[in-house]
């Protein structure tokens, strides 16, 4: 079989794809876009602030850590409320190459965060309603999901570069930034670390956020031509 006979049979198949994906645009993509248009922004921040308040009882981050004495591995969980799981003997393994608790890092944003996060959504909800400068409303929990990271690093580079010259393995270890994503290595242990259901919350609020300004923006820029029309 030639290389003529093998496109002529995957033809039709791709063509009934084409087909297929065409007929669900039509029918699913085009209602949910016109209804996007027309309630995107009045609904959509609603949504986003239901979305971030409830982020506030899940966990944000997770790192786990494996190593052979360790066969079913070590967890450490960040929120917004608290740290959990194995973090005492996470704790424990750290202060031997001279790296803070963890409990040490966040102080200050872990206090204010319970508060400031339903502000913030709040906030949101109210750009639901604004008319004028509603995008004011959306920016702070547009922004949230960014500068959770910005301040999630921080304090790995930080943990990571002032480490306790005393402490019993410091001689053995370089200052590092534990991996914010993905996997890393730190000494015998391998690491994995990634988000959680609660900012995958946040940053789902986040889109919708930005989906509804949007929207809001493209009515009233056509809005305004036809008023200049009819000037």
């Amino acid at each position: 079989m030639d290389m003529t006979d093998v496109r002529s049979g995957l033809a039709r198949p791709l063509e009934g794809l084409r087909t297929a994906a065409g007929t669900l645009r039509r029918s699913a993509w085009a209602p949910t876009r016109r209804w996007i248009a027309v309630y995107g922004d009045r609904w959509f921040p609603i949504a986003a602030a239901l979305l971030i308040t409830a982020s506030i009882f899940f966990p944000y981050w997770r790192l786990k850590l494996n190593a052979p004495q360790y066969p079913r591995g070590l967890e450490a969980s960040i929120g917004i409320r608290d740290v959990a799981g194995d973090v005492s003997e996470i704790d424990g393994l750290n202060h031997y190459i001279g790296m803070r608790p963890l409990a040490e890092g966040g102080k200050l944003e872990l206090s204010i965060s319970i508060y400031a996060i339903p502000a913030m959504a709040g906030l949101a909800a109210l750009a639901a309603i604004r008319r004028r400068r509603f995008w004011l409303f959306a920016l702070p929990a547009i922004a949230y999901p960014v500068v959770f990271t910005a301040d999630l690093y921080y304090w790995l580079y930080d943990f990571g570069h002032t480490l306790d010259p005393t402490a019993a393995l410091s001689n053995a270890f370089d200052e590092f930034t534990p991996t914010l994503i993905g996997p890393g290595r730190v000494g015998q242990f391998t690491t994995f670390s990634f988000y959680e259901i609660g900012f995958g919350m946040a940053f789902l609020g986040s889109v919708l956020l930005v989906i509804s300004t949007v929207v809001r923006v493209r009515r009233e820029r056509a809005a305004d031509r036809l008023t200049m029309a009819g000037a």
